[in-house]
């Protein structure tokens, strides 16, 4: 009878398997921390104080150049020249002046920082701000060129400001603490620079930016992925493409040379694999010459279908080991804990379309603006942070139940002969192992997550420079894409038949004497057959 790989394979050999994938998992951390950069780029950039004298919307104000704007000191030269808010523009123009930016930036966000001083009596009331902004885009540093409208929205923002000073007359002057505010994301950069206006209406009557405090300045933060960072990414997704792809149709195709036909599991482990090589395909090379601005939106579902694969997986991959289960090899037997893992994504999908979807018609929404939007979407995480935590703490008890079901086998080991013994420890060690590998997979992947919010900055080792988000990134990625290959392969059927090897003796011992610690090497006839005790107990 064939058994899987990870059973009939000798020590020696897995070893070297082992050892080869572990090389690589070092190396794509190494990728990572020594030769990739950050994964983004934060740059501060200041907005300057046009004056829109023909006062209509349609001229774009350029901070400098040949073409640059009228602009004003502060507002109290504007005061003195009779300038009213309204007259009042800021402009950025990103990037700075003598660069550019790039496709292989990959996405853009911007947030916005009000510098807001105190006034005995101008204080900051209601706290939501309206802005006026509007996005332009041109490909050459020609100053005769004109920009080319992208975007213009009128949104609102809410302005979180703390005043750490007694609120008298005498602290006029002193400046408020206020948080930063989404302002902008667009999922590609596909032109080389970018015009930001952004006015402030006043409207007494209406009662817009009433409230708001002495606004002094405005000022803009961009984040983009760092180009080096995104050349070594997709570096990595193109070749491990072919290697999972590869190894995804060797583990088929050997399913289907089979007499019976797939169970649960050697569907779920294709199923995998299919998820790993949907996430691993390389479309984000097309970004790099076409104005693809879906691929954030894009990118996240791809991530959210092998998460969502990858959580079931492991509750069907336990679920299937635990030998004494009467009722195994149906997906229906799973559904209540499957169940919860597909509806968790589904939310999670519509509270990205909620987002990003409905960024690609207007990348200044965000759900952050308003306290409902931002209470859902705290709502969102919080749930989402519980649920993980449960989900870890549940598989972590349905291991701990496999090893137990997989210890209690022992006790059948001493009626066997040394030879025979000294296999099945074999196999129960290897199969503790690869349950271990299983959760340190799941918390490298927390730790990737707390890490990822926490460090931002590199770690310095004597002369060298460790990007450890970098690392991370590319270490957790290579590590997935690991883990999925050494499945497909251990759990693929093996040529040896084992039953062979018994009647030459290896073992010396009877046929009956059978051990099977998966569900892959049996003909499924029901589910007394998963497990064949040796013929002592079978007496018993």
């Amino acid at each position: 009878m064939a058994g899987a790989i990870i059973e009939n394979m000798s020590t020696k050999k897995l070893v070297i398997v082992g050892v080869i994938l572990l090389i690589f998992q070092v190396l794509s951390f190494l990728v990572g921390g020594l030769i990739a950069p950050s994964p983004t780029t934060a740059i501060n950039y200041g907005t300057a104080k046009c004056v829109d004298i023909r006062k209509h919307h349609q001229k774009w104000l350029m901070p400098w150049g040949d073409k640059q704007c009228e602009k004003i000191k502060d507002f109290k030269e504007a005061v003195e020249r009779h300038f009213e808010a309204n007259d009042i523009v800021f402009a950025a123009h990103i990037p700075m002046e003598k660069k550019e930016m790039s496709s292989w930036f990959q996405f853009m966000l911007l947030v916005l920082h009000f510098d807001i001083v105190f006034k005995h009596d101008n204080q900051i009331d209601e706290g939501v701000v309206t802005i006026d902004v509007s996005l332009a885009y041109r490909d050459n540093d020609h100053t005769d060129t004109e920009w080319t409208p992208m975007a213009h929205s009128k949104e609102q923002r809410k302005l979180n400001c703390v005043f750490k000073y007694p609120k008298t007359s005498e602290n006029d002057g002193r400046p408020y603490d206020c948080d930063l505010l989404p302002l902008m994301e667009v999922g590609t950069v596909a032109h080389k620079y970018y015009l930001v206006n952004i006015r402030l209406p006043v409207n007494e009557r209406k009662k817009i930016n009433i409230g708001i405090g002495e606004i002094q300045d405005i000022s803009l933060v961009s984040i983009h992925q760092n180009g080096g960072f995104t050349k070594v990414w997709f570096a990595m997704k193109t070749f491990l493409t072919p290697s999972i792809l590869i190894i995804m149709i060797w583990y088929w195709r050997r399913i289907t040379l089979m007499t019976r036909p797939p169970v649960l599991l050697e569907k779920v482990i294709f199923a995998l694999g299919l998820s790993m090589t949907f996430i691993n395909i390389p479309v984000e090379w097309f970004s790099i010459g076409f104005n693809w601005t879906w691929m954030l939106l894009f990118g996240d579902i791809r991530q959210g279908i092998f998460y969502a694969m990858l959580l079931s997986f492991w509750i069907i991959f336990c679920g299937e080991h635990l030998m004494d289960q009467t009722e195994r090899n149906r997906f229906s037997v799973y559904w209540k804990q499957v169940g919860p893992i597909v509806f968790g994504s589904f939310c999670l999908f519509i509270f990205d379309m909620c987002e990003r979807g409905v960024q690609l018609t207007n990348p200044f929404y965000s759900i952050w603006a308003s306290d409902v939007g931002t209470e859902l979407a705290m709502a969102f995480i919080i749930v989402a942070g519980i649920c993980a935590c449960l989900y870890f703490l549940f598989l972590c008890f349905m291991v701990f139940q496999v090893f137990r079901n997989i210890s209690g086998k022992k006790s059948s080991l001493p009626a066997m002969s040394k030879a025979r013994r000294l296999h099945y420890e074999g196999l129960i060690f290897r199969f503790k192992f690869l349950m271990l590998v299983t959760l340190a997979c799941a918390a490298l992947t927390v730790i990737f997550f707390i890490i990822s919010q926490v460090s931002e900055g590199p770690w310095h080792w004597g002369e060298h420079t460790v990007q450890v988000n970098s690392a991370f990134f590319t270490g957790i990625y290579g590590m997935w894409n690991l883990y999925v290959f050494a499945i497909m392969f251990l759990y693929a059927p093996s040529h040896k038949r084992y039953g062979d090897e018994q009647s030459n003796g290896d073992l010396g011992v009877n046929s009956g004497e059978d051990i099977q610690l998966t569900t892959t090497i049996t003909h499924v006839d029901g589910p007394t057959e998963i497990y064949r005790m040796s013929g002592k107990e079978a007496q018993e």
